[in-house]
């Protein structure tokens, strides 16, 4: 059987990736769209392109299903996110007689609930971490957990991903207060419906977040194409990603490889997958999940083993056997492009993209699926691109990627590269003291973004922005060259000076002449870009509590007239599928003003009333 017709359930750099490799294999792409997307990238390289119903989206599992039958569509490749881990969608595709690219729905249902993935993993001789496996929802029995494992314990909804769904806690007062034990919570958007359980772990601050790319097809042929290492971290969400991991001991690899191999046999697992571990600095090597799907990490397992996955993928679903993979040569980082200002915290920013400029070079592979125009919004992830850059050995490849961070720019919006850029310089990182590398120097862990990198960098910014006098951010700039003396000089100029109309900027040329030296046609039709932080709160004088970033309302934890502490989370906004936690500036009593779940906020917004008791 040969796919030749594709259908992407997707959209931006993964619907982009996808297509190439059916263009490459001579197939054809189709690809349905919302209004937003109409002139993406994404839409314009496929094939064929559908609008989607008015009121759709990329999680409408009908609207997405009708059309791939009403195109002639052989098969469906969901990407990552939205219906890619959907089992009731992959049963209704199969149901459709349209190929799933993906493992079978028995397969994604026992790995992909975290409470039915660790009794995998327990029947399979693989440890999970600590933790409860059964529904938890009293507050004794975290407590009872965390006398015997110690905090900070993490609750996690048994349906979430992405960093999304988690609650940590440090002690047992906030046992007694979180309302994750309280509420019946819903389904992630995108999951199969229905209330969801939380199951209880161990919550491991100190360790690395190791992985293995995982295939395996129908005739029980299994391989680890490459071991990664996905240990830097914001809110539990991957920033930069290398392969293969760097400074594991043999007998740690041979255990990640074993237990990979132990979990795909045990729910017979057709396709290409991750297995997620923790490897702490005892030595202990923790379960956490299986991913039944393509990664978004995938491209740097790609680069060290010379394989195209997503060729794989359509290779197993066509009911091929696996092919020779050979050993892992080189070394490759990821490094995630994300609109999230390292000055605030890494908090996601929006606004309007009006410059791009991406590296080139040997070695240095560009993911993307934005363009000047684009307007960024907080209903999709983050991540705008990817950095793949590889090189022969480790530290080539950190040079290089320093490199190719030099040469990359893009004006409208923060980004986090400034942060990629101060993790490969570091130590820490580079695991080079005093021109040697060494294991014991590489001492990053899943924390280390937060709880060391940030700080310096927000350190930084408001050291810089004191010196200038500023008092507020900066508002985003745009680069002008000049030429002085015969020197190229480039320049930041405020976005704000440049209008829709095509702006020529005069200097002194040649002679005394005034020369156009840069026309800007795109303007900053959003704004400067919500700033804000993840535990932020805004407040004005008169005691409303506000938005620190333009968002979508997922929870209101407090209801109207009840007293409220100080710090007592007070709302759940969700931007880019990330979590921001709104709390209580201040004791006092609520007063709710009509913004109701679900609703989207710009920054600014009022949320709510929190009137102090004196008042």
């Amino acid at each position: 059987m040969s796919l030749d017709r594709i259908l992407i359930a997707n959209r931006s750099e993964i619907a982009m990736r996808v297509t190439r490799t059916i263009a490459d294999r001579g197939g054809k792409s189709i690809l349905p769209y919302t209004a937003e997307d109409l002139t993406a990238p994404a839409t314009a390289l496929a094939d064929e392109a559908y609008a989607l119903p008015a009121g759709s989206g990329y999680t409408d599992a009908q609207a997405i299903l009708e059309l791939a039958k009403s195109t002639g569509a052989q098969a469906i490749h969901p990407g990552y996110g939205f219906l890619a881990e959907n089992v009731e969608f992959a049963k209704a595709v199969i149901d459709a007689g349209i190929t799933w690219i993906g493992p079978s729905p028995e397969a994604m249902e026992a790995l992909g609930d975290k409470m039915s993935a660790r009794q995998v993993a327990e029947s399979a001789g693989v440890d999970p971490v600590p933790g409860i496996t059964d529904a938890v929802t009293e507050a004794s029995v975290v407590k009872e957990f965390a006398a015997r494992y110690g905090y900070p314990v993490a609750l996690k909804r048994t349906d979430g991903g992405g960093g999304r769904g988690i609650t940590v806690l440090y002690s047992d007062e906030e046992v007694d207060t979180t309302p994750a034990l309280d509420e019946v919570q819903s389904a992630t958007p995108g999951t199969a419906g229905g209330t969801v359980t939380q199951i209880l772990e161990k919550f491991i601050t100190h360790a690395r977040h190791v992985e293995t790319q995982c295939a395996r097809d129908a005739f029980g042929n299994f391989a680890v194409v490459s071991t990664r290492d996905c240990t830097l971290q914001r809110r539990n969400q991957k920033l930069l990603e290398e392969a293969p991991a760097p400074f594991l001991p043999a007998d740690i690899e041979h255990k990640l490889v074993e237990n990979s191999r132990r979990l795909f046999e045990a729910v017979n697992y057709v396709g290409v997958g991750t297995c997620e571990f923790l490897y702490t600095d005892e030595g202990d090597l923790w379960f956490l999940e299986v991913n039944p799907r393509l990664q978004v990490e995938h491209c740097v397992s790609e680069e060290v083993s010379g394989t195209d996955l997503v060729d794989i993928q359509l290779r197993l679903a066509e009911g091929q056997r696996l092919p020779q993979l050979e050993p892992a040569q080189g070394h490759s980082i990821e490094l995630r492009i994300t609109c999230e200002d390292p000055a605030r915290a890494l908090a996601p920013t929006t606004g309007t993209i009006t410059a791009v400029h991406w590296p080139a070079g040997h070695g240095v592979r560009v993911e993307s699926g934005i363009a000047v125009g684009d307007e960024v919004t907080p209903f999709f992830d983050p991540m705008l691109a990817k950095l793949v850059i590889t090189g022969p050995t480790r530290q080539a490849a950190i040079a290089r990627a320093l490199r190719a961070l030099r040469e990359t720019s893009i004006e409208g919006l923060a980004t986090c590269l400034s942060a990629h850029e101060a993790a490969l310089k570091s130590p820490a990182f580079t695991a080079v003291v005093d021109g040697h590398e060494a294991a014991e120097n590489y001492t990053v862990t899943t924390r280390w973004i937060e709880n060391e990198l940030l700080p310096t960098l927000i350190d930084e910014e408001a050291q810089a922005a004191a010196a200038s006098g500023a008092a507020t951010a900066p508002a985003p700039r745009r680069e002008v060259i000049i030429e002085v003396d015969g020197r190229r000089v480039k320049l930041g100029v405020p976005a704000d000076l440049f209008t829709a109309t095509a702006i020529a900027v005069p200097v002194e040329g040649p002679l005394g002449t005034s020369a156009p030296v840069s026309s800007i046609t795109q303007p900053l039709r959003a704004g400067r870009g919500s700033r804000g932080g993840h535990n932020a709160v805004q407040e004005v004088s008169d005691g409303c509590v506000t938005a620190p970033i333009q968002a979508i309302v997922t929870r209101i934890a407090v209801e109207d007239g009840q007293q409220v502490e100080e710090g007592e989370l007070l709302v759940v906004l969700e931007s880019m599928k990330m979590e921001n936690y709104v709390r209580a500036p201040h004791a006092g009593v609520v007063e709710l003003v009509g913004v109701a779940t679900g609703a989207t906020v710009s920054a600014g917004d009022v949320l709510l009333n929190l009137h102090k008791e004196d008042q």
